[in-house]
């Protein structure tokens, strides 16, 4: 079968491997769809920590083709792969804390992941879709699922104000999820067409500068969610939140880049800052919403390519104004 390999940093390519077997308690999968998220430009640079040479893709879904020994999913079910395996013996895990397992094993950054034809994945990380879901949706499941976790943390409620920074496909989503809630949403992002697509998904107000958001809320928000994962939007959160508000950093930055906040602001207007790591919990509730068209997902897919371009396109910065890629094995 053809796989995307990353075998060292900045070397990734296509090549021919071995269809996987799968273990005791695995599925063999094929492959439908696998987005192209921000973490697989990132372990290309050795900016996050994976174990290569592997296949990389944590965000997939496909049909269930095989099952090693003791598995009970039917073949021919659709599934969305949660690619976090924990441990459940560390002490984080042991705390109920497990995404930041000392030990998990996850499907794309540490074992081989989606972008292939097939994949090879422990079984209970597989939730079950609708067999006539859009093959393309069960791929944003596990986005979902790790903005599920974020927006959870930063508890929007019906009448307050959320500002998203950021309006790549986490900052659509999480737009999605505040709306839900009944909060009014403002969405931040430099891109016209990201705005009007902001607006469309239930947006409130949009605005282009730090500047020309706190014009329109010169209080700030109740609740911003940072979702670009980039310096400058995480240093203007905490100016944009209002006294006793909220910020979330859900963006992934790369390792050992930092920024700039002033403690004093943080203790003397009592702004809480927190910070969001994948996905505890939440695959199974993302499952329920894609399934069932909560959040919408179409808007959110900007071009849809074959595997034999994957590597390109995540050797490549994300043109101008894409949301998310989708590679169809």
């Amino acid at each position: 079968m053809r796989a995307t390999r990353l075998f060292a940093i900045n070397d990734i390519r296509t090549v021919d491997v071995p269809v996987p077997v799968p273990a005791a308690g695995e599925v063999l999968v094929q492959v439908e769809a696998c987005g192209i998220c921000g973490t697989d430009r990132h372990l290309l640079h050795g900016e996050f920590p994976s174990k290569p040479p592997l296949t990389l893709g944590h965000e997939f879904s496909g049909i269930v083709v095989g099952r090693g020994a003791g598995v009970s999913i039917p073949e021919g079910t659709r599934v969305t792969c949660d690619p976090n395996t924990w441990c459940g013996t560390c002490e984080n895990c042991l705390r109920g804390r497990v995404n930041l397992c000392l030990n998990n094993v996850a499907t794309g950054i540490h074992r081989d992941g989606g972008f292939a034809e097939f994949c090879a994945y422990p079984a209970h990380k597989a939730h079950p879709l609708p067999a006539d879901l859009d093959p393309l949706h069960g791929a944003f499941c596990e986005p979902l699922a790790c903005t599920i976790h974020g927006v959870d943390m930063g508890a929007p409620k019906a009448g307050e104000r959320a500002l998203i920074l950021g309006g790549g496909v986490i900052g659509m989503l999480a737009l999605q999820l505040c709306v839900a809630a009944g909060s009014e949403v403002m969405l931040l992002t430099r891109s016209p067409a990201k705005q009007a697509l902001g607006r469309s998904l239930g947006a409130a107000i949009t605005a282009a500068t730090e500047e020309e958001a706190r014009a329109l809320w010169p209080k700030g928000a109740d609740l911003v969610i940072e979702c670009a994962g980039v310096t400058d939007t995480v240093e203007c959160a905490p100016r944009l939140t209002r006294s006793g508000g909220r910020v979330v950093i859900l963006g992934v930055l790369p390792a050992g880049q930092t920024v700039r906040i002033e403690p004093f602001d943080l203790l003397f207007r009592e702004v809480q800052l927190l910070s969001s790591f994948i996905n505890p919990f939440t695959q199974d509730r993302a499952a329920r919403m894609i399934a069932t068209g909560a959040i919408r997902i179409d808007p959110v897919i900007s071009r849809i390519l074959p595997l034999e371009e994957a590597a390109a396109a995540i050797i490549a910065p994300a043109p101008p104004g894409e949301i998310r890629a989708i590679v169809r094995p």
